[in-house]
């Protein structure tokens, strides 16, 4: 009995040594959608086209009538094309390295020597070919991994002592933060978590941070920098906007009640890259907060109450 071109892909996707987590449908239409394969070719016609995840779910739609909802986008992302990448199967972002992780021009594409590989599938050549592809596949996905570290931002969290964060212009901003922000207003105090867009938890003291009487779930939706000004008692929660809202009275609440616990006092402040942009989201920042600015960065904007970047108690407030 044939079996169908997304049977051989599976079959290959386990000779290529990817585990069974990868070795079902939506990574085998993945690969023929990367590979421009359609029902009825075959292996030597394969080609390597940059896609992005949408374009790639709408060829599998369109040429094996098998549809993903939207929100199945991540899924693809996370249980497949990270996985691809990781193993040098997939170049990420071949066009641009520095495109930010969650760009919506994302792509992947084939690497060169895993499409000549895949030419060979089903021919006499197949078996050699694959022995020697396994020899370099080792060397190939860690060739493509120090290059995607050479992509990424450096940022010094503390003396000798460096953190990388996916490129981007959210990265460059929390590198500012971080080296320009907290030095000026919080000298001497500690970085206790750093995000990053291709890592949740790029940075994060949780020893300390638990000592402050404040336990955070892996669900729980943190700042973007948080920082411990151990002096005064304050615990800095910075949300870094670049596309997204600033710290609105919602975002407020929902930080309170993260960080309820905490010992120290909440300090809140939305960082921007520019005032231009500032200035498309300035009705939505929240009253006793703190407004930072990358392009003047000595300077601070405070919204209302009765002192200059400080906690504020329930009381206080209004």
């Amino acid at each position: 009995m044939l079996r169908t071109l997304t049977e051989e892909a599976r079959a290959l996707l386990a000779e290529l040594g990817f585990p069974k987590a990868q070795q079902n449908d939506r990574s085998a239409l993945c690969l023929l959608a990367l590979l421009h394969l359609r029902p009825g070719s075959t292996w030597s016609e394969a080609s390597n086209p940059m896609m992005g995840v949408t374009p790639i779910m709408g060829f599998i739609k369109e040429a094996y009538d098998v549809s993903y909802a939207p929100n199945s986008r991540e899924t693809f992302r996370r249980e497949t094309l990270h996985q691809f990448v990781e193993a040098g199967l997939v170049c990420y972002n071949p066009d641009d390295p520095d495109r930010p992780v969650n760009s919506p021009k994302a792509v992947y594409q084939i690497e060169e020597h895993a499409l000549e590989l895949i030419k060979q599938q089903g021919t006499s050549e197949w078996a050699a070919k694959l022995g020697a592809y396994h020899e370099v596949q080792q060397t190939l996905a860690a060739r493509y991994a120090k290059a995607r570290e050479v992509a990424k931002i450096p940022v010094e969290i503390a003396e000798g002592k460096e953190l990388l964060l996916s490129p981007g212009q959210h990265s460059q901003l929390i590198k500012a933060i971080i080296e320009e922000f907290a030095p000026r207003f919080t000298p001497g105090a500690k970085l206790i978590y750093a995000g990053d867009t291709g890592d949740k938890w790029g940075y994060f003291d949780k020893a300390t941070l638990q000592t402050l009487g404040v336990e955070i779930e892996s669900h729980g939706k943190m700042p973007d920098v948080v920082i411990y000004d151990h002096r005064r008692e304050w615990l800095i929660l910075v949300e870094s906007v670049t596309s997204h809202g600033p710290v609105n009275p919602k975002r407020q609440t929902e930080l309170s009640a993260l960080f309820a616990k905490s010992k120290a006092g909440l300090v809140f402040v939305t960082a921007f890259s520019t005032r231009a942009l500032m200035a498309r989201f300035v009705a939505d920042i929240s009253w006793e907060s703190e407004v930072w600015i990358a392009e003047a960065p000595t300077h601070l904007i405070h919204f209302n109450g009765d002192r200059f970047l400080g906690p504020y108690t329930q009381g206080q407030k209004g």
